[in-house]
């Protein structure tokens, strides 16, 4: 029987492997790991503890509050403050950043993360997930502000996300590809589950909410209207179309079986450049999908080269299988 390698081994393995993995880091990481056991935890409960509906609540962003989101961001925060490995924190959820207390030793990393993406899923008992970034603190900063957050995706020295489905599910990229653990519940660790995750270059599946499809411009209408045109349109083949409404859930079956994932900009909101957080959505999700061969752009730009100007700022999101992304990138410039 093959040997399984927990997420301890494996990142001790890799801090051995390359040095710029320092112990820090690890322990960040496997702290978010467990705070994301303890959310699957809450997330399986449901009904029976009491975690479903509304908190009566918004967020900074104006949305309605669940339960869940709030237990969520409350396990992130009270995981990471007290470990030494954190400088501060940022969460969608919350409207400016959280520095570790003084009582507790500071580190050099900032955590950044979506609690629980997708949550308007909770009650219908469909796929959620956590979505987390970690960037180091700039050099020679003393205190924390909000302005050490504001670094471009193509810094971040880890990302990840926990998918909560029929299994729970943690993928991982430090850099050098990307890796998937599975949550072995009766041992309570996760497990490597797969290495060097590929996404296919081509594919045959778009993810898009197409309700909104009155709202959208004319380079992103013209690629849906290729795609639905069949083995007859100029495409010359068929696609299906998949749309789960949660991010986590979307972009794993793409990372799993290839796909493009699409939320654009609108006319709804024309001043807004798109819904998707780029500090806690798209940078992490977007460099995960890279560093499995995919691409991710904003419609004009690679995600990962914005300079964010706030920490809650929206981008429009286009990723997945990299010349699907690369087609619908190009008719944005034409």
């Amino acid at each position: 029987m093959t040997q399984r390698i927990s997420l301890t081994r494996y990142l001790v393995e890799q801090q051995r492997i390359r040095h710029h993995l320092l112990a820090e880091l690890r322990l960040l990481i496997e702290v978010v790991a467990r705070a994301c056991k303890g959310i699957s935890h809450a997330v399986t409960q449901g009904a029976l503890g009491g975690v479903l509906g509304s908190a009566g609540s918004e967020n900074v962003q104006g949305e309605v509050q669940k339960k869940l989101d709030i237990i969520a961001n409350e396990v992130l925060i009270e995981a990471n403050e007290w470990g030494g490995h954190l400088a501060a924190m940022a969460s969608e959820e919350m409207d400016g950043i959280y520095a570790v207390p003084n009582r507790f030793p500071q580190g050099e990393y900032l955590l950044l993360f979506d609690p629980l993406d997708g949550s308007s899923n909770i009650d219908v008992n469909v796929s959620i997930g956590t979505i987390f970034s970690v960037l180091q603190k700039p050099e020679g900063s003393t205190g924390v502000t909000e302005q050490d957050f504001l670094q471009p995706g193509s810094r971040q020295v880890a990302a990840g996300y926990c998918i909560y489905g029929p299994q729970t599910t943690l993928v991982l990229t430090l850099g050098h590809g990307v890796v998937m653990f599975t949550l072995d519940r009766e041992q309570g660790s996760f497990v490597l589950t797969g290495e060097d995750l590929r996404v296919p270059e081509d594919t045959r599946e778009f993810a898009i909410n197409m309700s909104n499809m009155r709202h959208w411009d004319a380079p992103v209408k013209r690629y849906v209207d290729e795609c639905l045109a069949g083995k007859e349109g100029p495409r010359g083949k068929d696609f299906n179309m998949r749309w789960i409404a949660s991010m986590v859930a979307d972009v794993h079956r793409i990372l799993t079986r290839g796909g493009i994932f699409m939320y654009p900009w609108d006319k709804r909101e024309p001043d807004k450049p798109g819904k998707l957080r780029l500090m806690y959505e798209a940078n992490p999700m977007s460099w995960i999908i890279e560093q499995a061969g995919g691409a991710a752009t904003n419609g004009r730009q690679r995600i990962l080269d914005i300079q964010p100007n706030g920490l809650h700022e929206r981008v429009s999101v286009i990723l997945g299988s990299r010349n699907e992304v690369e087609r619908v990138t190009q008719y944005h410039l034409n």
